[in-house]
């Protein structure tokens, strides 16, 4: 182990400035006698009565021979002491020498000849007991062996915290050698480690006496300044035998391959739990944008600073990508960051269209279908990230370092590309980040791909059935009329509800409500089968529960499918309104004066079923009454009971005096919520006063 002779500091002194004695010399328990040349003893030191028993009165004076020494041993021991005193030679050993108990004991002895300033000459002998000196070798060997030979750093600091003594692991861990460690001190040779905080935990062992075990510490060394290096710290504070403080003893054990293991344990649960936690979030609507925001959400601050996802806009309008040799155009959808920056600027904004040239990484990631990653961005980088010069300074003052561009790929047709970078992360994007963002983009595109087809075919079944609802005056005679269609909120595709106003002879209108049930273009297509048999049938002046009968014949030749419908005629000439039912829930009706109601009719089987027989019903519709035709969609829920709802419906029409398009904006937002699944088709007729010769009474309609 490397040491240096630096002394002790004065907080190893007493007071007075002396130096403490050694505990070492006291373990040892050294003897000291003084010969003269004839083999006398004229010094005997207290230690030596304490090893050999004799008192200084016994022993001064004395042959030491004869009273030290066994018969069997004088002629060895006198020639020794000849020798030494002739020579000068120190002669050092073990020999067994008589205790003044009968006892032998070997004990190891230092042998000198000295010269005093007469020029007579001594012989003096040190010694100590022979099996204490030979277990405190034994102890500073393995000592010295474990220090040296030990794969943990060891080193011994004053308690001025400056290195004494350093062994070759520390050197190694490090990577200084013991000559740039001694006599400086701990701040200067490591300033890489939080130095303030672990001086601080040192000076308290040294106070305390307490040690600091397994203290872990990162870092990153002058051998390795690219890499971090994780260190387990342990602290002792160094004592003699006699309780003096000597420094404080510094451990080092590199642990940075379970550091390593542990972080990339760590990293794996996360990129686990990254991969479940979009499998959740990514794809929980069929709208295109919100699963793109989805995307970018799940990424960030997770696997990047700053996320943007942007699709091809020939894949949104269903038209053929551009020329593989011109610019790309991009749909911006969404864009994501942790923390404000400039980098969001740099980004198109969602809705927005641009145009990427064919050597932009954008570009060339959805031509390829490839992924791109740059770990360590440049400014060329950054030229070929940003749409142009523009943008890669914003890119470059945000600081981004990292980035990564992931096709959006689904059912083997690149959708557009996932944009990731970093900033303030300082780790750059690697391979791991690289199969996790592919992933994530992997089940993002599928999400999208089916949301895009899903809003394709809801547009086309939306715009089918609207095409197939009236265009109606909102004047008939004796009648005003509202009305409104509203589809099913976006997680679910239209349905087959209808309405229709049909002028007949004699100043009669029909009044039809109905509900295919099922949805898309199919229940939309039969809905208009429905509704143009219906007006063929409403020519006929036939009753209402006639009507009824044809087109259940007509719904039970088409397959599969089952309508509900409210089909009723008013006549202004007599006031009186004629009307059945085919299992619609009933009209609301609403006389002034009188609370709104619930038309008590017979109910009626569906169209469909076949052979069901349906019944007219007639009531006045005096002018001022209204009459109210919805399907279901307007009332049912999942949470609600349907008589609860229906009484929500009365309530809403506790106002005869409402506007009719007020009346019909008012029962679609409150009885409808964003959660509800069907479609709604809603007429609300208001009974005019009527002139027979055709005229309408002066004055505004409700």
């Amino acid at each position: 182990m490397s040491t240096t002779d630096r002394r002790p500091t004065d907080t190893s002194r007493p007071a007075d400035g002396s130096s403490r004695p050694s505990g070492l010399m006291d373990l040892l328990s050294v003897a000291a006698v003084l010969l003269d040349a004839d083999g006398r003893i004229v010094l005997w030191s207290p230690q030596a009565e304490e090893l050999l028993g004799y008192t200084a009165g016994e022993a001064l004076g004395q042959y030491a021979a004869p009273l030290l020494v066994h018969e069997k041993n004088q002629d060895l021991i006198i020639k020794l002491f000849v020798d030494v005193m002739a020579s000068g030679e120190t002669w050092a050993g073990a020999f067994p020498i008589r205790h003044k108990d009968g006892t032998t004991r070997l004990v190891e002895f230092r042998n000198m000849r000295l010269l005093d300033d007469r020029g007579d000459f001594y012989a003096l002998g040190l010694a100590t007991d022979e099996p204490t000196l030979r277990e405190v070798e034994r102890d500073l060997a393995l000592s010295t062996r474990l220090v040296s030979q030990s794969p943990i750093g060891l080193a011994v600091l004053d308690t001025d915290l400056c290195y004494v003594a350093v062994n070759p692991a520390l050197e190694r861990i490090h990577g200084l050698p013991a000559k740039d460690h001694l006599g400086r001190r701990y701040r200067d040779v490591l300033p890489c480690l939080p130095v303030d905080v672990l001086e601080a935990a040192m000076r308290k062992v040294l106070e305390t006496g307490v040690p600091l075990v397994d203290r872990y510490t990162i870092a990153r060394p002058p051998i390795d300044p690219d890499h971090d290096h994780a260190w387990s710290l342990s602290f002792y504070r160094l004592e003699d035998p006699a309780g003096n403080v000597l420094g404080v003893a510094d451990s080092v054990v590199d642990v940075t391959e379970r550091y390593q293991a542990i972080t990339e344990a760590a990293r794996a649960r996360r990129r686990l739990a990254l991969i479940a936690d979009g499998s959740a979030r990514i794809g929980t609507t069929l709208e295109v944008e919100q699963t793109a925001c989805e995307l970018a959400e799940v990424t960030v601050p997770e696997l990047a600073d700053m996320a943007a996802v942007d699709v091809l806009d020939s894949v949104l309008d269903n038209r053929a990508p551009a020329p593989s040799g011109g610019p790309a155009l991009f749909r911006a959808l969404a864009v994501k960051a942790a923390y404000s920056t400039e980098a969001v600027q740099a980004a198109d904004p969602p809705g927005h269209i641009a145009a990427y040239e064919p050597d932009r990484l954008a570009t060339r990631c959805v031509r390829t279908g490839c992924p791109f990653l740059i770990s360590h961005v440049d400014d060329g980088d950054l030229a070929r990230i940003a749409r142009d010069s523009d943008a890669a300074a914003l890119l470059a003052r945000a600081g981004i370092h990292s980035y990564l561009a992931v096709p959006l790929i689904a059912r083997g047709e690149v959708l557009g590309f996932l944009g990731l970078a970093r900033a303030r992360n300082p780790r750059p994007l690697d391979q791991d980040d690289l199969t996790l963002a592919c992933e994530l983009a992997s089940r993002a595109a599928v999400c999208i791909d089916n949301a895009r087809w899903y809003q394709s075919v809801r547009n086309a079944a939306e715009t089918l059935q609207r095409s197939l609802l009236p265009e109606h005056p909102p004047r008939h005679p004796g009648l005003v009329v509202a009305s409104r269609y509203l589809p099913a909120q976006a997680a679910y595709e239209v349905g087959g509800d209808w309405y229709d106003v049909i002028p007949l002879d004699a100043d009669k209108t029909a009044l039809v409500v109905g509900d295919v049930m099922g949805s898309g273009i199919d229940a939309a297509a039969t809905m208009g089968r429905l509704r143009t048999a219906t007006r063929a049938f409403a020519d006929l002046d036939l009753d209402p529960a006639d009507v009824l009968h044809h087109l259940d014949r007509i719904t039970t030749g088409l397959e599969n499918y089952i309508a509900t419908c409210c089909y009723s005629v008013y006549d202004p000439h007599t006031a009186r309104c004629r009307i059945a039912t085919a299992g619609h829930l009933p009209p609301a009706l609403i006389r002034g004066g009188k609370d709104p109601e619930l038309l008590d009719l017979p109910t009626g089987a569906p169209l469909g079923l076949g052979g069901v027989l349906f019944e007219t019903t007639t009531f006045r519709l005096d002018p001022g009454d209204r009459l109210v035709l919805y399907t279901d969609g307007l009332v049912e829920t999942r949470h609600h009971p349907i008589d609860q709802r229906l009484e929500a419906l009365l309530h809403l029409l506790d106002a005869p005096d409402r506007l009719l398009e007020d009346t019909c904006d008012r029962l679609l937002r409150e009885l409808r919520s964003p959660e509800d699944h069907d479609d709604v088709a809603l007429l609300i007729a208001h009974a005019q006063p009527f002139a027979p010769s055709g005229g309408h009474p002066p004055g505004r309609a409700n």
